[in-house]
């Protein structure tokens, strides 16, 4: 006979995504027994819960004890487990450089996309759901900015729209927005910090109290993750979680 548990772990597998305000997922995140009845059973398949607090949806995710059985052994770990390409990852760590970086600073601050930044009250109102506050980014002014680092064109195309099937961006002409993955499967702990304080130290130096540009911020990432081709991403391996692109964190399955 099918319970609650059995039937969210189902829905998550079948969906790969469902949203915070789905009726059992709000259970999930706020019930303690229930929560902990769905993490034995995940865990029993080498699987976990995948979330945060700043994201509108949940996922499944490996295990970091199963990875290596199911990934390889370290010296021939692949680089991601979506069979993305150097640039591929290039382009994804510049995609979340923009988006998510720039939606977190104003979910923090309680801000949504359309506030007024002078709001003097914006602290005390709840933090803003993600599609409230994520903002999308230019086509045209993506490739104009890292066309020639990431491919041109052509590769940029392909790249977008393989990402766009994994459900990490959305089109809709001409601006690509956040996709349901992009804040989930990015370790933004560990790759925050490597962007602000390696790629873009300089800047932040220079100017200590002022908000970088999400263009220029972008732009620095992409040195960092690509100084000599197109997508060295490589060095952001281990700061990507799990379901997307494994890079040593913790996952992969939407299955």
């Amino acid at each position: 006979m099918n319970d609650d548990s059995q039937i969210l772990i189902a829905r998550l597998l079948t969906h790969q995504t469902l949203r915070r305000d789905d009726k059992m997922v709000k259970r999930v995140l706020s019930d303690e027994q229930f929560r902990a009845e769905v993490d034995k059973r995940l865990l029993e398949s080498g699987l976990k819960l995948l979330d945060n607090v700043y994201a509108d949806h949940v996922t499944l995710a490996l295990h970091r004890a199963v990875e290596p059985k199911i990934f390889g052994a370290k010296d021939i770990w692949q680089n991601n487990n979506f069979g993305l390409t150097r640039d591929g990852v290039a382009l994804l760590v510049v995609l979340w450089a923009q988006i998510i970086l720039p939606k977190r600073e104003r979910q923090e601050t309680h801000q949504s996309a359309d506030d007024d930044q002078t709001d003097l009250f914006g602290k005390d109102k709840p933090m803003p759901r993600a599609e409230d506050t994520s903002i999308g980014i230019s086509y045209t002014a993506l490739l104009a900015d890292f066309g020639d680092k990431l491919g041109k064109k052509t590769r940029m195309d392909m790249n977008l729209g393989t990402l766009s099937k994994l459900g990490f961006i959305e089109r809709r002409g001409d601006v690509i927005l956040e996709g349901p993955l992009l804040d989930l499967m990015m370790d933004t702990d560990v790759l925050k910090e490597r962007i602000i304080n390696g790629a873009l130290a300089d800047v932040f130096k220079r100017a200590p109290l002022a908000v970088a540009p999400p263009r220029r911020m972008a732009a620095a990432a992409v040195e960092e993750a690509a100084p000599d081709e197109a997508g060295d991403a490589v060095a952001e391996q281990d700061a990507i979680d799990g379901t997307a692109v494994d890079l040593d964190a913790d996952t992969d399955t939407p299955t």
